[in-house]
């Protein structure tokens, strides 16, 4: 895992982070081609991807162990020998334009880009990773070759492992067979989000027969020392077809097919948010039964068994997360890398078990208490309703 991602991106760059893990993968000095290098690993059996984050960019390879030589081989040849041809450089161009128009076309992830704009005005952070068709259109090779100068150095650079393998095996064949630069480049200081003046509805519309509408308000940093009772508010809320959106509004109410909430943390800031699916005839009373459950979370405590049952509910998915190879390495370099210390799991279910009713509570008075955003898809002329349910 590299530090950075879109966060680190100005206008100008926006999605070059995302631009160059696609690049990586087109062929190395070693591996021209993109076969060469998917028949390496898959060729034994293996699985290799990457992902780009407004944070980080993660490069992974899940192979046999007795081929980890390999996996750690076609990691570091990606990473730091990759030709970045100018013909794949224009190819891949117009493939990461399809991408964009493509989630235009797909209003459940629309809506969510455009909730993070309201959330994260005029920042990166309210930005498409992949950056927007101006920018993606404009990025030179030159600008790609600097930002990865730039970033993809060592220390910058966390490497997780995990499996069937010996700890000095491993450290040697990482500190053979990497070949990054190893000063740093000085690290940008990204910058926090300016303050909200408000609550803000944004309606899109689209003759869509179904209404998409995400909404929610600012939250907590994966620092902050709330986090945990933000993450089982989270769970009460909206995770799973035991909390109080499933509960209510689809099944009591009837009045969305989908409806859940979801938090999203970076190093300063985050929010918490919903997501509902709903007739559009609908959607006014479900945003308004939805806020609702919002002020009843912040009003009154909840109950013991809710408390207990949100608790055995994250200490689980914890747990279930852990039981593959792919997932304790991510552990491990996710918490490295962001937080600069590994917690043990036992350390952190520990910190899920000391959260109280009244945390939830708290938080919840508090997140719910900011202004709350909201967008909006459908085939909606106005927004009143809208805006007089979260009182923009």
């Amino acid at each position: 895992m590299f530090g950075g991602g879109s966060r680190l991106e100005d206008d100008r760059l926006a999605g070059v982070s995302h631009f160059i893990e696609h690049l990586f993968f087109k062929g190395t000095q070693r591996r021209p081609t993109s076969k060469e290098i998917a028949d390496a690993i898959e060729g034994v059996g293996g699985f290799i991807n990457a992902s780009t984050d407004k944070e980080l960019t993660a490069y992974w390879a899940r192979v046999p162990s007795e081929h980890m030589n390999l996996g750690f081989d076609v990691l570091f040849d990606i990473v730091a020998n990759s030709k970045l041809d100018p013909a794949d450089v224009e190819r891949e161009r117009m493939v990461i334009l399809e991408e964009l128009r493509m989630y235009q076309d797909q209003p459940q992830d629309l809506v969510q880009n455009l909730f993070e704009e309201l959330i994260w005005p005029d920042h990166p952070l309210g930005r498409d990773i992949a950056g927007t068709e101006e920018s993606v259109t404009r990025l030179s090779r030159d600008d790609i070759l600097e930002y990865a100068d730039a970033h993809y150095r060592l220390p910058n650079l966390v490497i997780g492992a995990a499996g069937s393998l010996s700890e000095q095996e491993t450290l040697a064949v990482v500190t053979a067979g990497l070949s990054l630069r190893s000063d740093a480049n000085g690290g940008e200081v990204p910058i926090a989000p300016p303050g909200l003046a408000g609550p803000r509805v944004l309606v899109r519309r689209r003759d869509t027969e179904q209404a998409h509408i995400c909404l929610g308000a600012r939250a907590f940093s994966y620092l902050h020392p709330d986090r945990h009772a933000l993450d089982l508010l989270n769970t009460v809320l909206g995770e799973g077809m035991s909390s109080r959106l499933f509960l209510n509004i689809r099944e009591r109410l009837g009045l969305a097919y989908d409806v859940h909430s979801f938090t999203q943390k970076h190093r300063d800031t985050g929010y918490i948010g919903v997501y509902i699916g709903v007739e559009p005839k609908k959607a006014p009373d479900a945003v308004n039964a939805v806020v609702a459950e919002l002020r009843a979370l912040s009003a009154v405590e909840v109950s013991p068994d809710e408390l207990a049952r949100a608790k055995e509910f994250t200490k689980g998915r914890l747990r279930l997360e852990l039981e593959t190879t792919n997932g304790v390495a991510f552990w491990l370099t996710y918490q490295e890398l962001l937080l600069g210390k590994i917690e043990s799991i036992d350390e952190e279910l520990a910190q899920v078990d000391a959260v109280t009713a009244g945390d939830v509570r708290r938080v919840a008075g508090e997140v719910f208490s900011g202004a709350l955003q909201m967008a909006v898809i459908g085939p909606f002329a106005r927004d009143g309703a809208f805006r007089l349910a979260i009182g923009a």
